[in-house]
């Protein structure tokens, strides 16, 4: 009991050095194993302490793969995880993750139409960039067309499903008419998400967009505790929720809208994520948004451990989520009888 006490209490140092743990050990495992000397000479020969004396392919496997690809996957996790708070904060919903407005099944069209026509990379990413916001913008449309005088969170979240319905036969399409033998598994593996192959200019646009994104979901951590309490208090308490809806929408809209363009559909860590660090913090935002961020940074990591060394070849991230999330589900089932604050 004490245990857990000093771990509620102290949750961010705990939380950062379990991070820490984390991404030492994301660093050294791998088909290609770097000892912990290795790892420290090369830190060292950056820091200006002399020459490492390792063989190339240690210096390339750590600073040119595993460095870039580790911050990409904190960086993602961080970011899917406080769009999940945030979202089921402001949706009072437990269930609501960061795609529930399409946004994660908008972009995964883009990106496979991208791929399907041939086109490049930076031109895939912005594809699906663009059919992230594009998906949410007409849930938001279309649940303003069906309700004229406000658009509920009910309202919004039931759109948000049939807009999801209609992008995914969208993707659906891509695949059927898609080349079986090139270009069909190039889209299936996009869908089903990777961080493989970032590298460090992924890692800084991924920083930048998530940051701007992150950045007003921290400044307003006691207005989002109070309109998790209903609109009636928020607008009680002088806060704009309608507006302040607005603002989450598009932050976290441009977390998953950029997750996917990235990393493709990685699923579930928005969900889950949220709901371990309320079981260590509360419902309190200005806790729970930092316990998810580096709760949401741990797991994607340690997940991406088990994605790349579990097997000779790389698993995609949403099958693994899914198989961990997918009991967690049912958990929340079970745990909703009880109520969920």
């Amino acid at each position: 009991m004490r245990v857990i006490g000093f771990f509620k209490k102290h949750y961010l140092i705990t939380l950062s050095v379990i991070l820490v743990l984390v991404f030492l050990a994301a660093t050294v495992a791998g088909r290609y194993t770097i000892s912990p000397w290795k790892i420290l000479a090369l830190i060292g020969e950056k820091l200006g302490f002399g020459p490492a004396n390792v063989e190339h392919s240690a210096y390339t496997a750590f600073w040119v793969i595993r460095v870039p690809r580790n911050l990409c996957a904190m960086i993602v996790g961080a970011g899917l995880a406080c769009a999940g708070a945030v979202f089921q904060g402001v949706f009072k919903n437990p269930m609501t993750s960061p795609d529930i407005l399409g946004a994660a099944t908008g972009a995964g069209f883009g990106a496979a139409l991208g791929i399907l026509n041939a086109m490049s990379i930076v031109a895939v990413q912005a594809m699906s960039f663009v059919g992230g916001i594009v998906a949410v913008l007409m849930t938001c449309l279309v649940a303003r067309a069906v309700d004229r005088k406000s658009s509920t969170t009910i309202t919004l979240i039931l759109v948000g499903m049939v807009v999801s319905a209609l992008f995914q036969a969208g993707i659906s399409i891509t695949k059927y008419v898609a080349d079986p033998n090139s270009t069909l598994p190039s889209i299936t593996l996009w869908l089903m998400g990777t961080f493989s192959g970032l590298h460090w200019d992924d890692a800084k646009q991924l920083g930048i967009v998530m940051a701007v994104s992150l950045l007003p979901m921290f400044l307003c951590r006691w207005r989002l505790s109070v309109l998790a309490m209903g609109d009636e208090e928020a607008k009680t308490l002088g806060v704009n929720a309608d507006l302040l809806r607005a603002i989450m929408i598009i932050c976290a809209t441009l977390v998953t809208s950029t997750t996917v363009a990235f990393c493709g559909v990685i699923g579930w860590i928005g969900l889950i994520v949220p709901h371990m660090a309320r079981a260590i913090v509360g419902a309190d935002f200005s806790k729970l948004l930092p316990a998810s961020a580096l709760a949401g940074a741990g797991f994607a990591l340690a997940v991406d451990i088990v994605a790349h060394s579990l097997m000779q070849l790389e698993l995609p991230l949403g099958i693994l989520t899914a198989l961990i999330g997918a009991p967690f589900f049912l958990f929340l089932l079970k745990r909703g009888k009880r109520g969920w604050a």
